[in-house]
């Protein structure tokens, strides 16, 4: 009888084990839950798939958590987020605009930087091309749904200096800052990047200046024609790829597929909405401070887009991969050149705004000056810190030309 009692309870802690691994395996390992939700499958209580699981809104809860804590507290740049909701606040108690301005300027940063994310994630599942036209397309986003706001509102000149400022700002302070805190980082030593990529990079730039060159050249010698931005379309395409290809290669997904569907979504409805309070607030903040709107448009308004390209070209150059903050900051002027001025172009024709080419020659030739003094300083192969103080010295000298700058507009456009 002892033997036999013996075995009974050695049976019975057997049994309890196996539950307990069957109740730890299904809450903590994803493959075991895959492998259970399967169609067919049922589960050793007799229950098919579609019956009531008592786990089953546990795991549902599990993933939104686990998503929301990825998206929302993994970056310490969503500290800002508060600031869009402030912006609404202020707006309808104060309607201040330079307070209004500056707080969904703060509120923007942040979901900007979210929304690359979720593209990029995004981009994962769908393969090169399709990831390459999403980074392409959601890129720079943030740029083209501003853009989009001004141009309904008639603002023609702001979105042209604001795309001009977003390529002057990636080209000259956000690779100037990644030469020179990467420099900083490893002042030893010279570092180094793929000569042949920034060859590229240089002569895509060149092209796309010469785009915006000609249509400005034309229009102030009188012999201006029509439709010349087709051939420069397709190859937004062709570059986002070979931007973004290289460095996707190794990479696990964090989030599914549709939770990145999802907060891009969220992501593009919170900046749309903050846009049009930033951009219906251009002209009083540029009263209140007294400040060009050739200047905020340049100058401030690309800081929205470009925070997060600014904070990962840094951080890859002090972890000795300026291939990837090349990347990142050329690759970005790259889009916008050769795909949002000309997409911004068409929804203007769409909207009937006189939205064209036309950069006035002022803007042009500081962007023709850009990009053959950031092609120089890319023909080594090599930076240090120098060389990044050089090209931050080269925007604040654009900078201060900006704000002294007399925007005269053609036609009564602003």
């Amino acid at each position: 009888m002892a033997g036999t009692q013996s075995q009974l309870e050695m049976g019975s802690l057997a049994v309890n084990e196996s539950l307990h691994e069957f109740e730890d395996e299904s809450l903590f390992s994803p493959e075991s839950v895959i492998q259970k939700m399967q169609p067919g499958h049922i589960s050793e209580y007799g229950s098919a798939p579609g019956g009531f699981q008592p786990g089953g809104s546990k795991m549902g809860k599990n993933v939104v958590y686990k998503s929301i804590k990825t998206v929302v507290f993994s970056n310490k740049l969503n500290v800002l987020i508060p600031f869009g909701p402030l912006t609404i606040l202020v707006h309808i108690l104060t309607g201040h605009n330079g307070l209004v301005f500056l707080l969904s300027l703060l509120g923007i940063i942040p979901l900007a930087e979210r929304l690359g994310y979720a593209t990029e994630q995004l981009a994962m599942y769908t393969g090169p091309t399709v990831g390459g036209l999403l980074n392409a397309t959601f890129g720079n986003a943030t740029e083209l749904i501003i853009a989009i706001y001004a141009l309904r509102n008639g603002m023609i000149r702001v979105v042209q200096l604001s795309l001009l400022g977003s390529i002057l700002s990636n080209m000259l302070l956000v690779l100037g800052c990644a030469f020179f805190c990467g420099g900083l980082v490893f002042y030893r030593k010279e570092q180094v990047f793929n000569k042949a990529s920034a060859t590229v990079n240089s002569g895509l730039l060149l092209m796309a200046v010469m785009g915006l060159l000609f249509p400005a050249v034309l229009h102030f010698t009188h012999t201006e024609l029509k439709s010349r931005t087709d051939p420069y379309i397709p190859l937004s395409e062709d570059e986002s790829q070979h931007g973004e290809n290289e460095d996707d290669n190794d990479e696990i997904p964090e989030i599914g597929k549709w939770e990145s569907v999802i907060w891009l979504l969220i992501m593009t409805a919170w900046i749309s909405i903050l846009s049009e309070y930033l951009v219906n607030a251009i002209e009083g903040t540029s009263r209140a401070w007294n400040i060009p709107i050739s200047f905020i448009g340049v100058i401030l308004l690309p800081i929205v887009g470009n925070a997060a390209e600014h904070a990962g070209a840094i951080m890859f150059a002090m972890k000795d991969k300026l291939d990837i903050s090349l990347g990142v900051a050329i690759g970005s002027s790259t889009q916008i050149s050769m795909f949002g001025i000309p997409f911004c172009v068409v929804v203007g024709w769409i909207m009937g705004k006189p939205m064209d080419l036309n950069f006035q020659l002022f803007e042009t030739a500081t962007l023709f000056i850009t990009v053959i003094v950031v092609a120089f300083f890319l023909q080594e192969g090599s930076s240090n810190y120098f060389k990044g103080l050089m090209l931050i010295l080269c925007y604040i000298i654009v900078a201060a030309s900006f704000f002294v700058h007399e925007d005269r507009p053609p036609e009564g456009q602003l």
